[in-house]
């Protein structure tokens, strides 16, 4: 029962700060579930595997709601979705194969290293300017292959690499926000099947997992975070953006630090 109000709690805060500032899902669920996890004595050479595979399912649902949002505020490029999806979908598989052969201290680092970024983010409230068109083709493949490689091996964080992106090349924020959403969804279903995948023959998992992803963990989360997120939109309308990204961004690190020192 504690078990389950820990996982109701992590996506209260998780749905809650992704509706108040539009960010921060997979950062919240990975730390906290590789923190839980470790201390109820996971598997150690699979603790981040299984918080990250996790997350991954975790966020589904609120980047279902999330895309389908701004859908309704035609606030997603269709034909950029459309061009990077492939890319995406290759690049997150390809990532959920390099964790299956990666150690925990490889993923932890990389987790750590991206919530560096998201973090400076954050504090310095970075925005590129528009710099250039959409590259062709191929240049949107790469792109999407990398943030499919990065989203998996994070997490999430599809956001903090894809916004920057299209908006350095001359899409609004609003719009660039949108389309990534619309990226999130498929992204986090490929992830989640490729972490299930992954860990499906690794023995001594705990009891409750699909391979890398703990269902119980994978539920309460969805539940809480999906009927939380509203309060967080709403409350955004009423509070200091910068302020709050600064307040979230402490936050941040001392959960970061927690992470590093602890698994």
């Amino acid at each position: 029962m504690v078990e389950l109000a820990s996982y109701l709690a992590i996506g209260a805060a998780t749905g809650f700060f992704a509706g108040l500032l539009g960010i921060g899902g997979g950062t919240i669920i990975v730390s906290s579930l590789a923190l839980m996890f470790a201390a109820h004595g996971f598997p150690a050479p699979y603790v981040m595997h299984m918080a990250i595979g996790t997350s991954l399912a975790a966020i589904m649902s609120g980047a279902w709601a999330s895309f389908r949002t701004h859908h309704r505020h035609n606030s997603v490029d269709w034909a950029v979705v459309r061009r990077m999806i492939p890319g995406l979908l290759v690049g997150v598989f390809a990532g959920a194969v390099l964790a299956r052969f990666s150690n925990t201290t490889f993923l932890k680092g990389f987790f750590l290293g991206f919530t560096a970024l998201v973090i400076a983010q954050l504090m310095l409230n970075l925005k590129p300017r528009s710099a250039r068109p959409l590259p062709g083709p191929a240049g949107l493949t790469a792109v999407a292959l990398f943030i499919g490689v990065s989203s998996s091996l994070f997490g999430g964080g599809a956001a903090a690499i894809g916004v920057p992106f299209l908006t350095w090349c001359d899409m609004t924020t609003h719009r660039a926000i949108g389309t990534v959403s619309a990226m999130g969804f498929p992204v986090a279903i490929a992830g989640a099947l490729g972490y299930a995948l992954a860990g499906i023959s690794v023995p001594g998992l705990p009891t409750g997992s699909v391979g890398f992803v703990y269902l119980p963990a994978f539920i309460g989360i969805s539940i809480s975070s999906v009927l939380v997120a509203p309060f967080g939109a709403r409350l955004a309308h009423r509070l200091a953006g910068p302020t709050l990204r600064r307040i979230f961004a402490v936050f941040l690190i001392l959960l970061g630090l927690k992470v590093g020192l602890s698994i």
